[in-house]
């Protein structure tokens, strides 16, 4: 993966220790106000996290800015003090989010849940972390938070519920309807990416990524692409052999620029995603279908359909 930076085991300790200090060292599973003390590595899982709580949980995404890379985050005290209160922590998993864990691990708590969503979608380390991008998978995360609110919160079991309900049935239902819709109309056509993030995207649209999975990897990996596979991958554009070419604009690297140059000049439709919300004060739901709506309309301009 990608470089990484983190700050140091014994300083997080040291912050997670005045944290929990802080806030009293509460066993409970709920926060003073009667609320759910929920945080989330990244906020994309945070909105989610949210729309299902509802007013019995009180969530906090830590990485919320669009400019930053989750990847080479670098984690403050204040995230310290933040996951020192907390009783549901939600972290990505897969090598994506190792920050994540260490301030876990940095301040074990007793009656803490924890939700790896790589353990949860079944995806092992060195698998794609992007599970964000896979509707099953969202769907599987979906289930884990609520099972793990009616745990925490048992009283509340027939409202977690009703949330995911109205969640799946009327939040989601734009989302869903564009996968669906994508996938009757285009399934098979041959598409280009920038890198890994849009592989489980394209694998549940029935898209055909064609793009070099080495190349794919070395971008999402901060590494650096072969020779070969750039090559490779300007041959496609060039000869026409993909009908969309996607690109990730949080990690636009000068191959990646050159790629949506040469796409563009080729007449290939160019469409984009990015690693967490944008912007960053919209639902996980708004974020993926106006993804969703833009790649449809990519590939309506390709093939006329």
């Amino acid at each position: 993966m990608r470089s990484r930076q983190v700050l140091p085991i014994a300083f997080l300790t040291l912050a997670l220790v005045a944290g929990a200090c802080s806030s009293g060292g509460s066993s409970s599973a709920t926060a003073d106000n009667g609320k759910l003390h929920v945080v989330a590595a990244e906020n994309f899982w945070g909105s989610i996290a949210a729309q299902l709580g509802g007013d019995r949980a009180t969530v906090k995404s830590i990485i919320t800015n669009p400019d930053t890379d989750p990847h080479d985050y670098e984690a403050t005290a204040a995230d310290g003090r933040t996951v020192a209160s907390a009783k549901y922590v939600i972290v990505n998993g897969i090598g994506y989010d190792p920050w994540a864990s260490k301030l876990l691990a940095a301040n074990p708590a007793s009656g803490r849940l924890q939700l790896n969503v790589g353990d949860a979608v079944g995806v092992k380390p060195g698998g794609n972390p992007h599970r964000w991008y896979s509707p099953p998978d969202v769907q599987k995360v979906i289930d884990q938070i609520t099972a793990d609110y009616k745990r925490l919160a048992p009283g509340d079991a027939a409202f977690f519920d009703r949330q995911r309900a109205t969640f799946i049935s009327t939040g989601l239902a734009r989302y869903k309807g564009l996968v669906a819709d994508i996938r009757t109309k285009y399934s098979g056509v041959p598409v280009g990416a920038s890198e890994s993030i849009f592989t489980p995207l394209a694998d549940a649209l029935g898209l055909k990524l064609i793009t070099p999975e080495s190349f794919l990897d070395a971008i999402s990996e901060g590494g650096e692409p072969a020779a070969a596979d750039k090559s490779a991958i300007e041959n496609q554009i060039r000869n026409h052999q993909i009908k969309v070419y996607v690109f990730n604009r949080q990690n636009s690297t000068p191959d990646v620029q050159s790629q949506v140059a040469l796409a563009k000049a080729q007449g290939i439709p160019v469409s984009s995603v990015t690693e967490t919300l944008e912007p960053a004060n919209a639902s996980f739901q708004e974020w993926q279908a106006d993804q969703l709506q833009s790649l449809e309309s990519a590939l309506a301009k390709a093939t006329g359909k």
